[in-house]
């Protein structure tokens, strides 16, 4: 009975080849192989990420990527982060998810894991290092001895919790869920499940604990890697026998899986071996049918797992000519190089053509040597035969033969499609910026403005946490986490000190080095540089730069500057080389919690992040200067009179608001009120102050003979500061001789 199913079933799944591996396996092995379970996905089912009840495990060889089944989660983790809230702001609150969770990758031990994928991204590299936050991450490499997860152990309870002897798994800690909708992502992991990949023989001998013996008999092609599938031995072990057009046969010593050569046979069924004459009855001793040409595969594809496409499943198909409309295919969840699976494709279809041929022998009780597997020739008749069954039937044995050809896969060129590699790019450490920065939008700000900005030197750079330092504890408080990767590095070259902030600076070059490569600068039209684009930081100043130029690696050069914007004039005298280099690009940039400022005190700022062995740290000395009223223009000083016995002094107020330049409309205030502060000073020593509410005042005749009389003369300098809501603006300043 044993060989009839295996072998009804066997020609099922492949074909003649199938049948013959069916009723080796049924003629050689008892029930034990019935009751034998290998669990398993096929090519597609590899792929995709698993929870449910009674879902089989994948028994890996060599080199695979496969997603595996969950075998254990939490439930998620919230935390919640608060932002805002001072000073009469409305806060903000955030969420982020974390979970954990286990994954079943093999019911067989494996040596280890490299590159993690997560919903089709690369969560963790060659290097070992992973592209998200992540607690622990842990592989439970299936050993027969190995104990219980402790995570999951503290979960479910000591005793409750089994060690999964003999089943290879990962154990994810506190992963981030943030870049995956906050749900556990669809994860697949290249497997390395053995040093080498073993071949056919050696699969086969590990599946059917020694039934079949280890090795191969002939040269075949080895995959990188294999996932064992099915209920069965036999089905199993079909995808490989049958795609790489194998034989499974009896020998003294047991089952053996073999190649067929290209020359070469078992035995040589000779003529006088062929009964004419069995119990004196005559009958046909030779038969040779041929099926009809339709019924071979007009088109045969077979599916594969491709190296070179970050394991992705690939499929090459061979065609023959002549008529014919079936189609077929062969889905081996096996690795193998394009070319080998197009070489397959048309071996197999070759294979099935010359398969049509069949030969029915009746022999005498020599013939009974020969088993199922076994190639041989016949004298008188053309081609090497495969022995497909064996029967001793009234006296005589009965021998069905499938013509058959060997040799070694041929070699043809393929294309196994576009690569879809993600590049690798270590996390590496974290670069950070803090800045108090004067107004930059169009709003008026009722608190400071402070911003921190971070990236990395390796381009695989892409969050962190960000923490506010105590500066007297020492203690850290999350602030939340930073936002994509800014632009940014240090000034090698810094832009002169004497041009003007009102026209366009063509004789400044900025020359800047960024962090990494992978970022880049980019030039902007006159239009669009009064649009407000390309706003950068360098050291205090902020500029607007119109072109870009990649002079070296990583280093830029720009030019047509834009000088001081947003008030930063007083900036353009204090550049220095290695200072700091940031686009402002709001996208990138983090705004502190009013909550966490304070006019005057420094602000200090870390940040750790996936690649950091120590946080990154940065401190800004909180100013507030988008909360302080800008310098007033056009200062002007002129005597009255020519004895110069009083003077007039005016001046353009600016805003913190209203940037745009639009003809008749002055700017808006910006301030509860308009006030100033007038000093006058002779050698460094103020001898006069005053408020006045409007863009000029009057140093009349009674302050001038006043000033004269306590013996002020010579050269004075006159200082004007805007008095603004939340303090006293910068100066600016002119000089008269008195």
């Amino acid at each position: 009975m044993a060989t009839l199913v295996l072998t009804v079933v066997g020609t099922a799944l492949g074909g003649p080849v199938g049948g013959a591996l069916g009723a080796a396996l049924g003629q050689a092995v008892d029930g034990r192989l019935f009751g034998k379970s290998i669990a398993g996905s096929r090519l597609a089912d590899l792929r995709l990420q698993t929870s449910r009840y009674g879902d089989r495990i994948p028994r890996l060889y060599g080199t695979m990527r496969v997603a595996g089944t969950v075998i254990w989660a939490t439930d998620l983790k919230e935390r919640r982060h608060r932002q805002g809230g001072g000073k009469g702001q409305p806060s903000m609150t955030t969420y982020s998810y974390s979970a954990s969770f286990a994954v079943a990758l093999s019911s067989r031990p494996v040596v280890g894991v490299r590159r993690i994928w997560a919903d089709g991204n690369l969560l963790r590299g060659t290097a070992g290092d992973f592209k998200a936050g992540l607690g622990a991450f842990r592989l439970h490499r299936g050993d027969e001895d190995q104990a219980a997860d402790a995570l999951i152990a503290a979960d479910k309870g000591a005793a409750a919790t089994p060690g999964h002897r003999g089943i290879a798994y990962a154990v994810f800690e506190d992963l981030q869920l943030a870049d995956y909708g906050n749900r556990i992502p669809s994860m697949t992991f290249e497997l390395v499940a053995d040093d080498e990949a073993p071949d056919t023989g050696a699969i086969a001998a590990d599946l059917s604990d020694g039934l079949i013996a280890s090795g191969m008999e002939g040269d075949a092609v080895v995959p990188g890697g294999y996932a064992a599938t099915g209920a069965s031995v036999a089905e199993a072990l079909s995808p490989l026998i049958e795609g790489l057009g194998l034989a499974v046969r009896s020998t003294r010593t047991g089952l053996a899986v073999r190649a067929v050569a290209e020359e070469g046979v078992d035995a040589t069924v000779g003529a006088d071996g062929l009964a004419a004459v069995v119990n004196g009855k005559g009958g046909e001793v030779r038969v040779e049918a041929r099926s009809r040409a339709d019924e071979v595969p007009v088109r045969l594809s077979v599916g594969y797992y491709d190296p070179v496409r970050d394991y992705q499943a690939g499929m090459q198909t061979a065609e023959r000519p002549g008529v014919g409309r079936v189609e077929a295919s062969l889905d081996m969840p096996a690795l193998l190089s394009a070319a080998t699976a197009r070489g397959l494709a048309e071996q197999r279809l070759h294979a099935l053509w010359t398969a049509r041929t069949t030969l029915d022998l009746r022999c005498d009780w020599r013939a009974l040597t020969l088993e199922p597997g076994a190639v041989v020739t016949v004298a008188g008749q053309a081609g090497r035969w495969r022995v497909e069954s064996c029967e001793w039937e009234a006296m005589a044995v009965s021998l069905r033969l499938a013509r058959v050809v060997g040799g070694a896969v041929p070699l043809v060129e393929a294309a196994g499609g576009e690569s879809v590699m993600q590049i690798d790019r270590p996390h590496g450490a974290t670069s950070l910026i803090v800045a108090d920065l004067p107004v930059y939008g169009d709003e008026l700000a009722t608190t400071p403005l402070v911003v921190c900005a971070a990236a990395g030197a390796q381009e695989g750079w892409r969050s962190a946490e960000l923490l506010v330092k105590d500066g007297v504890t020492g203690g850290l408080t999350s602030m939340g986490g930073t936002a994509p990767p800014a632009i940014m590095g240090y000034v090698e070259v810094p832009p002169v000190a004497g041009a003007g902030a009102a026209l366009m600076d063509r004789r400044s070059a900025v020359e800047v080095t960024l962090l990494n490569d992978r970022m880049a600068l980019t030039g902007f039209r006159d239009a669009d540089l009064l649009q407000g684009g390309n706003h950068a930081l360098v050291g205090q100043e902020v500029l607007q730069f119109g072109d870009a130029e990649r002079i070296g690696e990583r280093r830029w050069r720009l030019t047509r500057l834009l000088r001081g914007r947003r008030g930063t004039e007083w900036a353009m005298g204090l550049h220095e080389e290695g200072e700091r280099f940031l686009l402002l690009d709001a996208v990138t940039l983090v705004e502190v919690p009013s909550s966490e400022l304070a006019v005057g005190a420094t602000l200090r700022l870390a940040a750790i992040g996936i690649g950091d062995a120590t946080p990154a740290e940065a401190e800004e000395v909180v100013e507030g200067q988008a909360l302080l009223p800008l310098s007033p223009a056009h200062l002007r000083v002129w005597a009255l009179d020519a004895s110069g016995s009083a003077w007039r002094m005016s001046w353009i107020r600016r805003s913190r608001v209203g940037w745009r330049w639009i003809d008749a409309i002055d700017a808006p205030l910006g301030e509860e009120r308009e006030r100033y502060a007038v000093s006058l000073a002779r050698a460094g020593s103020v001898f006069r102050a005053a408020e006045t509410s409007g863009a000029a005042w009057l140093y009349d005749s009674d302050a001038v003979g006043a000033d004269r009389s306590a013996g002020i003369s010579g050269e004075v300098v006159v200082t004007i500061r805007q008095i603004g809501t939340y303090g006293v603006g910068r100066s600016t300043s002119a000089r008269f001789v008195l």
